[in-house]
């Protein structure tokens, strides 16, 4: 049931376009020691905490899990062009692993070049 509960849950859900902050969030099952990592980016966000509020508040009062937000950074998504560059660091919750945030991209966007760098804020 766990692995199924967090299967459903998207793995990257990002904005359309533009530049704009994102944060890497572990999402643990409340039943095993289970879990996936989620890719959320937004331009509406002011802080990266704001997205993380947003979104672990969503999932767990949705119920059985807990959430950890693992770390952040910036996104840049050329939709025209098809190409999503991931880099940077969040000052709150400080550089999330752009190699995993960039492998969940690649699975929604499997037709565009994603790459990423540690450079940057």
């Amino acid at each position: 049931m766990a692995a199924e509960q967090l299967a459903r849950i998207p793995e990257a859900d990002i904005d359309p376009s533009g530049v704009f902050k994102y944060v890497l969030i572990r999402v643990h099952s409340k039943q095993d020691e289970s879990y996936v990592d989620i890719v959320r980016g937004y331009s509406w966000a002011e802080y990266h905490a704001d997205i993380y509020d947003k979104v672990s508040g969503d999932l767990e009062r949705a119920g059985g899990v807990d959430c950890e937000c693992v770390g952040g950074g910036r996104i840049k998504h050329d939709s025209a062009e098809k190409k999503i560059h991931v880099y940077g660091y969040s000052m709150g919750f400080g550089r999330a692993n752009h190699a995993v945030s960039t492998e969940k991209l690649k699975v929604r966007y499997p037709d565009y070049e994603i790459t990423w760098a540690n450079e940057g804020y």
